[in-house]
Parts: structure tokens; C-alpha cells; sequence
């Protein structure tokens, strides 16, 4: 069976050493955002490559991997998944799937390794109120997926729900959510630094500092200053 396979050569590669410091840099200690992520110590290229050897995992199968207490299963898990997705002609069907079981999507590079590649890219040419709706999810994983699908429209050049999601999420209390809103920001200053500086102008002495910091990042050092002073 694909699964007990996949599984398998998964827990064979474990790294204990590298594993303990993965579950420190992933916070997984008690009330700290990954509480209780059980890290086996794979390097993502290792991941990656596992992914690519079983591209016929069932939705089933990968719901398994998705469940488990074990971070790089739901790891490899959506990997396959965003593999799956480009090449699928039923497209809708994993869209829905991934958002149905979100709540196993649960730490921040299981987001950004996913979010994007599948919310985002098939969300480009509908509607995406569901992005909204995730916005104000209690849940912080779903509203970093609200803001991480949108880099698929920045690189289409479609900026304006990146822009609308980031006023909603400057009220945000996480500081992940604020390094990802930043962080889209930022990239949407690659496309068009226009669209970024006017953004800024009317709310940046009043977003989180951490955002500011990661869009203006890329900015001359003078500016920089400028805008962190609020002097612009």
C-alpha cells in the first residue's frame, strides 16, 4: 500500500539531532504557536524528492499523511498535493479539498509551501470572498493562508486584494500574520513600487511596525529611515 510505503521511507530518514532543532525554530514548546508539532528532522529537499516518488497518492491517502501528529508528513503530504493540483483537470475538487482540511495546515511553512500554489492560483480569475471570510478566522493558520494566496495575483499583477486583506490583518495580534502581510507587501512593491508607496503613505504610522519593516525593505536606506521615523 502507496501509504504504509510513504510513511515508511518518511519515519526511516528521521534525524533526531536535526529534529530537535527544528522543534525549537518551529516553536513547537508549550504555548507556543507549533505546540505539541512532532518534527522528524528531514531537510525540505529531502521532502521534496519523497513527494516526487508517489504523485498517485489517493485524496484519501493524503488526508492520512495530512492528519498525522508529524510535521513532515503533512509536509510531504502537501506537497504531493500542489503537485497533483497543477496537473489535475479537477482542479475545484483539490481547491475544495485543501480548504476543507485546513485545519491540519498548521504551521507557517506548511502554508507557504501550499497557500499560494493552490488557493491563490485557482482563486486568480473568480471570486474570492472566501479570502475575506479566512481573514477573520480565529484560526491563525487560515489567515495567513488569506494573505499567502494572494502572492499567485501579485505575480499576475493583481494587487487590490492583497492591499484590502493587509487592512484587515493590521489588526491582527500574531506576529506571523504581521511578517506575512509585510512580506506580500513587499512583493507587491517588486511589481509596482507606486502601488506599495501610495499603500504606505495613507497607513504606515498606524500598521504593525513588523509589517512596515518588511515592506520597506527593499527601500533606500534614507527613505527607510524616513519611513520608521514617520517623516515621510
Amino acid at each position: 500500500m502507496s501509504l504504509n510505503k510513504i510513511k515508511s521511507e518518511i519515519n526511516s530518514l528521521a534525524n533526531p539531532k536535526k529534529a530537535a532543532s527544528l522543534q525549537k525554530y518551529f516553536k513547537t514548546g508549550k504555548g507556543e504557536y507549533g505546540e505539541g508539532d512532532i518534527f522528524l528532522g528531514l531537510t525540505v529537499p529531502i521532502s521534496r524528492k519523497i513527494a516526487l516518488n508517489y504523485p498517485n497518492l489517493s485524496l484519501n491517502e493524503i488526508k492520512d499523511l495530512l492528519k498525522s501528529k508529524i510535521h513532515e508528513h503533512r509536509l510531504i503530504a502537501l506537497f504531493i498535493l500542489v503537485d497533483k493540483f497543477k496537473k489535475s483537470k479537477e482542479k475545484k475538487e483539490i481547491f475544495d479539498f485543501y480548504l476543507d482540511n485546513a485545519g491540519f495546515i498548521n504551521n507557517w511553512d506548511l502554508v507557504d509551501s501550499s497557500a499560494e500554489q493552490i488557493v491563490g492560483e485557482y482563486l486568480i480569475d473568480k471570486d474570492k470572498s472566501i479570502l475575506y471570510y479566512l481573514s477573520s478566522s480565529s484560526n491563525i493558520w487560515e489567515r495567513r493562508i488569506s494573505i499567502i494566496s494572494t502572492f499567485h495575483f501579485i505575480k499576475n499583477n493583481q494587487f487590490i486584494d492583497t492591499l484590502k486583506i493587509s487592512e484587515i490583518l493590521f489588526k491582527d495580534k500574531h506576529d506571523l500574520i504581521h511578517k506575512a502581510v509585510g512580506w506580500m507587501l513587499r512583493e507587491v512593491g517588486k511589481k509596482d513600487s507606486s502601488v506599495l508607496e501610495k499603500f504606505l503613505k495613507s497607513h504606515y504610522k498606524f500598521m504593525p511596525r513588523t509589517s512596515l519593516r518588511y515592506a520597506i525593505e527593499r527601500f533606500p536606506e534614507e527613505k527607510r529611515q524616513r519611513y520608521l521615523k514617520g517623516e515621510i
